[in-house]
C-alpha cells in the first residue's frame, strides 16, 4: 500500500475514532441528564410522600387529641353531676338543720329561755 493511502486510512480511522468518542460523550451526557431528571423525580415524589405522611400523622394526632379532650370533658361532666347530686342531697339536710335551729330559737324565745 502506498504511503498516501496509509495516511488516508489513518486519517479516516482518526475521524471514525473522533466520531465514536463524540457519540460516546453525547450518549454519556444524555444518560447523565436522564439520571439527573430521574433523581429529581424521585426526590419530588419522596417529598410529596413525606408531606402526605406528615399530614396524615397530624390528622391522626388531632383526632386522638379530640378524642382525649372529649373523654376529659365527659369525666368532668360526670364529676359535676355527682357533686351536684350530692349537694342537692345535702340541701335537704341543711334546710332541715336550719329549720330545727330556727324552731329551737323560736321556742327558746317563746318560753323565755
Amino acid at each position: 500500500m502506498a504511503r498516501p493511502e496509509v495516511l488516508d486510512r489513518i486519517k479516516e480511522a482518526e475521524r471514525e475514532a473522533d466520531e465514536i468518542i463524540a457519540e460516546a460523550e453525547a450518549d454519556a451526557d444524555e444518560r447523565l441528564a436522564e439520571a439527573r431528571r430521574r433523581a429529581e423525580e424521585i426526590r419530588t415524589e419522596a417529598e410529596r410522600e413525606a408531606a402526605a405522611e406528615a399530614d396524615e400523622r397530624l390528622a391522626e394526632a388531632r383526632a386522638e387529641i379530640e378524642e382525649r379532650r372529649e373523654e376529659i370533658l365527659e369525666a368532668g361532666r360526670a364529676d359535676r353531676e355527682a357533686l351536684e347530686s350530692e349537694a342537692r342531697g345535702r340541701i335537704d339536710d341543711a334546710v332541715d338543720a336550719a329549720i330545727d335551729r330556727f324552731e329551737t330559737a323560736v321556742n327558746a324565745h317563746a318560753t323565755g329561755e
